[in-house]
């Protein structure tokens, strides 16, 4: 694993907060490998924001903004 690297249990509070449920054991499919796994299971990067990529192919999944402000308490995912 990459020193900046996660895997998807790292933001499993970050998801919960976002859509209300457990998501490390959704399973999601990569749009451009095809490949189905468990949300658990993918790579994460941290920085500005959180990026969750294929960990076949390094697609981008999902983005995600937490904004700490009162007026818009949620996570943005994109």
């Amino acid at each position: 694993m990459d020193a900046l690297m996660l895997d998807g249990n790292a933001v499993a509070g970050l998801l919960q907060e976002a859509f209300a449920v457990e998501m490390t054991t959704a399973v999601g499919t990569c749009a451009s490998f095809g490949a189905a796994g468990p949300v658990g299971a993918v790579h994460v990067y941290r920085g500005a924001g959180t990026v969750l990529r294929c960990p076949h192919c390094d697609n981008t999944l999902a983005k995600i903004v937490k904004n700490d402000s009162p007026e818009s308490p949620e996570p943005l995912v994109a």
